[in-house]
């Protein structure tokens, strides 16, 4: 009989999540025996899930580099998706240059890899003087060399990226930064049920009226209860980019409407981020948990 992992199906979406993509990587981090399906889009795992062709999703939702990924809290916040776990996966040594059997680093002129790929490498790149050109993602770019078979181009992507596609490795860990971690979402059609045993993260996204101080007294219920803070994103929302306040002796004035997603360590089986919350919800226009899933930690 198979066990539970092994009947876990995850779509990996880093735009074209091909074999050998760091969201695979993710996955296999999270439950080793999983099978992975790759998919071309973020969207369409989101549905993919939704439509129960697939049993999770593996999202990077930020990196310590290139910073958040703003498109997946968007679609967070579009679809009925829970959060269930995270992944922390360091890319040190894993960002490599790579080219065709036999090419030498020097004969590039060209090199392929995701932006944040490239705005990663941007020293190495350069010194290297060649051309950036973009693609969909790492491994994406890799595939891309092979088939186009032309020796001037080269890829950036991972050693396990090079293995699949036939490619040698002319250069390993050519981030700026060896301390690069990108952090994933686990995403599901059901919650999980949270627990007190281990250290819990719960996700939240809510909006604001306008008026002074309110961002202030919307943090407070937190640091009022000892609740850490471990991220904090504003997005414009999109259905109401904007907000116009009329006043008959000064005119008007047009005002950004911001969502704000928050990160907290505290797991929502506890008083405390229950009483956070429902103190957050007497002047929160919207208020919505996106999940409540067990803290992963770096190795």
């Amino acid at each position: 009989m198979q066990s539970h992992c092994q009947q876990h199906i995850f779509l990996l979406p880093l735009v074209m999540g091909v074999p050998g993509a760091y969201s695979e990587a993710a996955a296999l981090k999270a439950y080793p025996k999983c099978e992975t399906v790759p998919c071309d889009h973020f969207e369409a795992a989101f549905k993919a899930v939704e439509l129960w062709l697939a049993d999770k999703a593996v999202l990077p939702i930020e990196n310590s580099v290139g910073g958040s990924i703003h498109r997946n809290y968007d679609l967070l916040l579009r679809h009925r998706l829970h959060i269930v776990g995270e992944v922390q996966l360091v890319v040190n040594l894993n960002h490599c240059l790579l080219g065709l059997p036999g090419v030498r680093k020097k004969e590039l002129k060209r090199v392929l890899s995701h932006p944040q790929a490239l705005d990663q490498c941007e020293l190495f790149l350069n010194e290297l003087g060649v051309t950036r050109v973009t693609a969909d993602d790492p491994a994406h770019a890799a595939q891309i060399v092979v088939c186009e078979g032309v020796r001037e181009t080269g890829a950036i992507a991972s050693t396990r990226a090079a293995e699949i596609y036939g490619l040698d490795v002319l250069a390993e860990g050519i981030q700026d930064d060896s301390d690069n971690v990108t952090r994933f979402l686990i995403l599901a059609r059901e919650p999980i049920i949270p627990g007190t045993t281990r250290p819990h993260k719960t996700s939240i996204v809510f909006s604001l009226d306008e008026g002074p101080g309110i961002l202030f007294k919307a943090l407070a219920v937190f640091a009022l209860r000892g609740i850490n803070l471990s991220k904090i994103e504003s997005r414009p929302q999109r259905r109401r980019p904007l907000r116009v306040v009329d006043d008959s002796n000064r005119g008007s004035a047009t005002y950004f409407d911001y969502l704000f997603h928050i990160d907290f360590e505290a797991s929502m089986a506890e008083p405390r981020a229950q009483y956070a919350l429902g103190h957050l919800q007497e002047f929160a226009r919207f208020l919505r948990v996106l999940g409540c899933y067990p803290m992963d930690t770096l190795p």
